[in-house]
């Protein structure tokens, strides 16, 4: 059984999603982050990256949300909620699985660069202004794909969506863009999201307001 170690208010919730998506069995074992809302030392030492999400799967122990997901999907899941390789949208699934990685390194970098000059300097910042034309890029090119498609791997909901919509639900607590109606395509699609019984579940066991079981 799959071992999903939970760091609270992380994106690993995404894989209890996942889990709950493909009706697998998984043991789940939380994390409180500590005072400085750092992970504890119990779970940096799972892994050398430290990183949330971690899972087990008996002498593996694996790291990287976007390997996690299609990792399971594929041995686990028989491939249920992945893309085909000879399928017309395997480009569309291949560039949407990175969409979490890509917004939050170019959100990330922005805001660094933002706090590391004064509010003036910080607009003709070159960083400050490349990663700002980059977020935006993001943004329009996920507005626009979701005129074209009701999922960002095709017409089915699939693992790109299990990535990406953390980017459009926890992380604006952090600074990134609301999705409101300047973003109709997009709220849309999150409405759908979040109508998922699998994705109501899972939230409500692991997701950024759930609490640690007693």
């Amino acid at each position: 059984m799959i071992i999903v170690h939970h760091l609270g208010i992380s994106q690993s919730d995404r894989i209890v999603w996942l889990m709950e998506e493909l009706g697998l069995p998984y043991e789940l074992k939380w994390y409180d982050r500590g005072p400085d809302f750092l992970a504890p030392a119990e779970y940096r030492a799972l892994h050398p990256a430290g990183t949330a999400p971690i899972i087990e799967d008996g002498d593996l122990v694996m790291a990287e949300s976007t390997a996690i997901v299609e990792y399971i999907s594929q041995r686990h899941g028989e491939g249920r909620l992945s893309v085909p390789v000879a399928s017309p949208d395997y480009p569309h699934y291949l560039y949407w699985m990175q969409f979490n990685n890509n917004l939050q390194a170019a959100l990330f970098i922005k805001r660094s660069s933002q706090a590391a000059a004064d509010p003036a300097a910080a607009q003709q910042n070159p960083i400050f202004v490349t990663m700002s034309r980059r977020v935006d890029g993001l943004y329009v090119a996920l507005e626009r794909r979701l005129g074209e498609a009701a999922y960002l791997g095709g017409a089915d909901f699939s693992c790109a969506d299990i990535m990406s919509a953390f980017n459009l639900t926890s992380l604006a607590g952090l600074g990134a863009r609301v999705v409101d109606d300047s973003l109709p395509n997009t709220k849309a699609y999150l409405q759908r999201i979040v109508s998922r019984p699998a994705y109501q579940k899972a939230m409500a066991i692991a997701g950024p307001r759930a609490s640690k079981p007693l």
